[in-house]
């Protein structure tokens, strides 16, 4: 397809090829079209809140579908404190699967404190192997700041690996992750005869540093598809009212034995 000669000059006049088989790429209608769409240039540092205590496998969950829609043929850096395993509960491998990772590509590192967390995610970020990286961090976590995020963000700028801070228990702070979120659970769409629906969450942008407007999305992770639909709300006030499902629902991400799966490697 040729490029408008308008776009032409501009290019020309930019040291940038004129070839009019190629085309611009166009800008993300929205930050969470950046987020979850690969193509885009996720490749930096991303923050998810969770908006309680309750809301910690949420965000978790959130987190490991967004990383595996970027680059789920590469390993997954998991690094989280021993605190979040003791508060919100273990992984399990099928939980892992059904949010579109191979859990024999999962790299699990459990430690104690927020800077060996920051260690280990940083090391990661350098490392141009590995399709994300997902570092849990519990409590306030001083030795995140702006130095310890900024370090993080230049990582991920240089190895082109993106990600992403998942963090509960504790309020939004300045830093300089691309963007930020805020994070929580959402009632499932019942299924055919109101069987328990997809895992469902909502998610509000509070920054993104492009400047995309912020805003509040449902999100729901269709396991079939192994990806996210989106509906944005008018506003950006969360609400989680609404009439439960019948019946029981069952848990997606956490402490459910499955014995037919393989352990995750796990170390520290």
């Amino acid at each position: 397809m040729s490029l408008h000669p308008d776009m032409l000059r501009a290019r020309r006049d930019a040291g940038m090829p004129v070839d009019g088989m190629q085309r611009l790429r166009a800008p993300p209608a929205n930050a969470i079209d950046a987020l979850l769409d690969p193509s885009t240039g996720t490749a930096a540092c991303h923050e998810i809140y969770a908006r309680t205590v309750g809301d910690a496998a949420a965000a978790t969950g959130l987190a490991l579908g967004i990383a595996a829609g970027w680059r789920r043929e590469r390993p997954l850096l998991w690094v989280r404190q021993t605190m979040a395993d003791l508060e919100a509960g273990q992984p399990y491998t099928q939980g892992v699967s059904e949010f579109g990772l191979d859990p024999s590509k999962i790299v699990l590192v459990i430690v104690r404190d927020a800077i060996a967390a920051l260690q280990a995610g940083l090391e990661g970020a350098h490392s141009k192997g590995l399709g994300a990286v997902l570092v849990e961090l519990w409590g306030k976590a001083p030795a995140y700041d702006l130095t310890a995020s900024r370090r993080l963000a230049l990582a991920c700028k240089s190895s082109a690996v993106p990600l992403v801070v998942a963090r509960c228990a504790a309020d939004p702070a300045p830093s300089a992750a691309e963007t930020r979120w805020q994070a929580t659970a959402a009632l499932s769409t019942p299924l055919a005869a109101n069987a328990p629906g997809n895992p469902a969450f909502l998610m509000t942008l509070l920054r993104h540093r492009a400047g995309l407007s912020e805003g509040a999305w449902r999100l729901e992770w269709n396991r079939d598809n192994r990806r996210f639909t989106c509906h944005r709300f008018q506003d950006s006030t969360i609400t989680t009212s609404g009439p439960p499902l019948s019946g029981a629902v069952v848990a997606v991400s956490f402490e459910r034995p499955y014995p037919a799966q393989p352990r995750l490697a796990r170390t520290g």
